[in-house]
């Protein structure tokens, strides 16, 4: 009854972060630039102000909630900083789409790097101690003597990854150059950027998060494979 009782409340957890991060980030952000950019309401730059405040006031509650530093929510409040810095100083949107290809290409070349350190980018991706009971798995795995090829998996996934990063990063700069074709600093300029960020999800995160789904069931594919024994067995269940 209790696990069932953790269970529930980390599912709702989990939809409250959903949820927040679809409200603060994407719904709240778009429905201010898209419907007081005109100037009799707030004007395009103010309206810009207001829409960023939603994110990045979001981006550090979660830091606070977290009670730790998580360098992707570091990288998203820069990333609405930059946005809004270029919006604010009327800077040519190519600006824009260059930022907007930038930080998934960076993070997808950091997912290939760390791949040959000790302490790979995927796993804190996809293999996470909230997902995987590590203890378990590589006394499994050192039991069977197959620390090697499941390195080679894990290789094999963070390829997988690195892609989902590298469509990411087209995927924005295209999107950032058919829709920002306005004078910077306009009304309609403002509203092209709240266009943006509303397309972005179906447009830009589906696409990556087939990919990432497809790595994460690779490699839990390939655990049971290598192990012999049921995935479940090294799953967390808390």
């Amino acid at each position: 009854m209790t696990s069932s009782n953790q269970q529930a409340k980390q599912q709702q957890s989990q939809n409250q972060g959903f949820l927040g991060n679809l409200a603060f980030n994407i719904i709240i952000p778009v429905v201010i630039m898209s419907y007081t950019s005109s100037d009799e309401y707030l004007g395009p730059a103010w309206s810009i102000i207001a829409a960023l405040i939603f994110p990045i006031g979001y981006g550090f509650w979660d830091l606070k909630q977290s009670g730790k530093v998580n360098g992707f929510s570091i990288l998203g409040i820069i990333s609405v900083l930059l946005t809004g810095g270029i919006s604010l100083l009327k800077l040519p949107a190519e600006y824009i789409a260059i930022k907007e290809a930038a930080i998934p290409a960076l993070i997808g070349i950091a997912v290939l790097v760390t791949q040959y350190t000790k302490k790979p980018l995927v796993k804190m991706l996809i293999l996470n101690d909230q997902i995987i009971n590590w203890e378990a798995l590589n006394a499994s795995l050192d039991r069977h003597n197959k620390q090697a090829e499941f390195k080679k998996k894990v290789a094999v996934s963070s390829y997988i990854v690195a892609s989902s990063f590298f469509l990411s990063s087209a995927l924005n700069y295209i999107l950032a150059k058919v829709i920002l074709v306005s004078e910077p600093g306009t009304t309609a300029y403002t509203e092209e950027l709240g266009r943006m960020t509303a397309l972005s999800y179906p447009v830009i995160v589906i696409p990556s998060m087939i990919l990432l789904v497809t790595a994460l069931w690779y490699l839990f594919s390939q655990i049971g494979k290598i192990t012999g024994e049921e995935l479940e067995t090294f799953l967390n269940q808390k």
